[in-house]
């Protein structure tokens, strides 16, 4: 079923990105603003949960997760340890609301907009699907240049 696979490479993405917060050298690192940009790993980290606890989480599977977008963005300095919890539980919520999922549910519209716009649920998971990737490269980009920049 096709909400099993994207299940799986959620869940493989969401993963990878345990592994690239677990590669800054330190927790400090996490959280610097590069010069150019505004977010920084530690704060898309935070975004990419609530996105998908959102989403997925409480609109599919009726969590009951309440988003605070704005907070994804302003707080700051929160330790691994508690990134990596928020990125399990969401792990845990995409795995059971998708598994869950009655395949008839993909073609019929998504509770909530999307950019402004009704789409198919369907449409919304893979769309969710590629903002989790886009957001784990520039993560993976703001570790490197940060730990290039220790030496």
């Amino acid at each position: 079923m096709i909400n099993h696979d994207i299940s799986q490479i959620l869940i493989r993405d969401l993963n990878k990105l345990k592994e690239e917060l677990n590669l800054y050298p330190d927790n400090q690192s996490m959280w610097k603003v590069i010069p150019g940009t505004s977010n920084t790993g530690g704060n898309l980290s935070l975004h990419l949960a609530g996105n998908l606890r959102h989403f997925i989480g409480a609109v599919l599977g009726n969590t009951g997760y309440i988003r605070e977008r704005d907070l994804e963005f302003s707080t700051k300095d929160v330790e691994l340890k508690e990134l990596i919890s928020q990125i399990d539980i969401t792990i845990s919520e995409v795995n059971n609301a998708l598994e869950n999922l009655d395949p008839a549910v993909l073609s019929q519209e998504f509770p909530k907009e999307i950019g402004g716009m009704k789409r198919d649920t369907g449409f919304v998971l893979l769309h969710l699907m590629s903002h989790l990737s886009y957001h784990l490269g520039q993560i993976n980009y703001h570790r490197r240049i940060v730990t290039s920049l220790k030496m």
